[in-house]
Parts: structure tokens; C-alpha cells; sequence
């Protein structure tokens, strides 16, 4: 699913124009990348949390010709589903 069907469901469902369903949608895609960039956790009771993840510093090896590489630490994005979405897809 895209979010070009998910602008076009709701705005079937609600009777309201795609153009400004879309930027609703855009915007709510806009503040929640923002806040995360910024470190903040975002919580969508019900749906889930976006949160960012430091992962530590690694050795790794190169595979193909098996030379060790250091890894530096970086920043990962991390989604955790709510309760109803797991109880949606477990069902």
C-alpha cells in the first residue's frame, strides 16, 4: 500500500478531496520524521512508537576477501507496533 491509496481510501471513506487529504497525510508523515530526526519518541497509542536506536561500534568482516572493517556507531530509526495493530495481524 502506497500513500497515494492511502489518500484515496480515506478521502472516499471521509467524502473529503484527495489534495487535501494528501496534505494532511504529508504533514503528519512531515512531523513525525522531524521529531524523530530530532531524537524524540514518537507514540501513536494503538499503532505504535518510532523511536531512534544508537547501535554500537562493531568489528565486521568484509566477506569477500575476509578483511576485518571497523563499523562506527550510528543512529537507526526502531518502530514497535501496539497492541491493536499486533492483535490485528497476529488474528
Amino acid at each position: 500500500m502506497t500513500k497515494k491509496d492511502i489518500v484515496m481510501k480515506i478521502a472516499e471513506e471521509t467524502g473529503l478531496k484527495q489534495i487535501d487529504v494528501k496534505l494532511v497525510v504529508q504533514k503528519t508523515l512531515d512531523h513525525i520524521t522531524n521529531a524523530v530526526a530530532a531524537g524524540v519518541t514518537v507514540e501513536l497509542r494503538n499503532f505504535g512508537i518510532f523511536k531512534v536506536k544508537v547501535r554500537r561500534p562493531r568489528i565486521g568482516r568484509n566477506p569477500k576477501t575476509g578483511v576485518t572493517v571497523a563499523i562506527p556507531e550510528r543512529k537507526v530509526v526502531t518502530f514497535k507496533s501496539g497492541m491493536i495493530m499486533k492483535k490485528k495481524v497476529v488474528k
